[in-house]
Parts: structure tokens; C-alpha cells; sequence
């Protein structure tokens, strides 16, 4: 059997028709995924403009942050350099702190504050020196038992005293109208 010439003409009419759907087919497919991937692309822009622009911003508010923590640092010295002396300050009597000391002689304590400890050679000794100001309210008599109690370590609500791991000089005394006390004093104490 033989196939007439206008068979084959028809059928690479439709081969040649389909292969032109599938060229479509596929054309289309990608033309569409290119669109998609497009639009994607331009989203992913813009997202990153948005997010270039927030990380700048949070950068300036590290930085804002770093100078602002800088500057508190400056402003505190003695609370982060004379940590130190905390524990042995306000723990003077086995565990008492200086609020309740203050309270034993009969005085109150409304302020404290404390310089940053410098060093200070005598001969071959180093000792550490720190200026503290305090200000109690209390009469004469108190205020002087507090002051002795601090100097000495002697607590007026038990039977003994201690020994201190510093020592004390007491700088000056004013007393001001109101009935309270500032006393300046260092501390010494051996470094080792």
C-alpha cells in the first residue's frame, strides 16, 4: 500500500500543527513564569529598599544607643569603679548593711555617694582610696555614735566588735540647719 502525496501533506500538516501548539504551549509557559519572576523581582527590590532604609535606621539607634551608654558610663563612675568597696561598705557588720547600721545609733541615712578609687602608695604599700559623702539626719549624739560605729566597726546592737578589712579617715563634719549631717571620709584599703 502505498500513501497518496496528499496523506503525507496532511500529516506533516499536523505534525508540523502540533509541534507549533507545543512551541506555543511552552512559549507561553515561559513568557508567563518571566512575568511572575519579573513582578517577583521588583517585590523583592522594593523589599530591599525598605530594608536597606531600616537598617540604616537601626544602626543610627545603635550608634544613639552606644553614645548614650558611653555618657551614663561617664556620668557613674563611682557606682561601676567602687563596686568594690560595696560589699565591704554596706555589709560592715556581718551582713549588716549601713542603712540598718544608721538605724542602731539613731540616725537616718538620705544620701551616699562615692568617688572613683584612686590608688595611693606609702613606701612599698598601695593602698586604694575612695571619698564617700554621706548625709544622715539625726541628733548630735547619734550622728557621732554613727560616725564611731563606721571608723571603728563597732555596731551598738551587739556585744563586740571586728575588725575591718579598710580603714577609715573621717575628713570633715557640717552639721546643716534641718538637723541633717554630711560627713566626708576616705577609704583606704590594701590592695596587696
Amino acid at each position: 500500500m502505498k500513501i497518496s502525496r496528499k496523506v503525507w501533506l496532511i500529516l506533516g500538516a499536523v505534525i508540523l500543527v502540533a509541534a507549533l501548539a507545543s512551541v506555543c504551549v511552552v512559549y507561553f509557559r515561559q513568557a508567563g513564569e518571566r512575568s511572575e519572576l519579573k513582578d517577583s523581582l521588583l517585590s523583592a527590590q522594593a523589599r530591599l529598599n525598605v530594608l536597606t532604609t531600616q537598617k540604616q535606621g537601626l544602626e543610627d539607634q545603635l550608634a544613639n544607643a552606644q553614645s548614650s551608654l558611653s555618657t551614663s558610663r561617664a556620668q557613674f563612675p563611682q557606682s561601676v569603679e567602687s563596686i568594690e568597696y560595696g560589699e565591704d561598705f554596706f555589709k560592715i557588720a556581718y551582713g549588716q548593711d549601713l542603712y540598718t547600721m544608721a538605724e542602731g545609733c539613731g540616725v537616718s541615712l538620705n544620701s551616699l555617694t562615692a568617688s572613683p578609687p584612686a590608688d595611693k602608695t606609702v613606701g612599698a604599700v598601695t593602698y586604694s582610696v575612695s571619698s564617700f559623702g554621706v548625709v544622715v539626719t539625726g541628733d548630735i549624739e547619734n550622728t557621732l555614735k554613727f560616725i564611731d560605729a563606721i571608723g571603728t566597726g563597732i555596731d551598738y546592737q551587739l556585744p563586740w566588735t571586728f575588725q575591718l578589712p579598710w580603714s577609715v579617715d573621717v575628713k570633715s563634719v557640717s552639721v546643716n540647719i534641718g538637723g541633717s549631717t554630711t560627713i566626708s571620709l576616705d577609704i583606704y584599703g590594701y590592695k596587696g
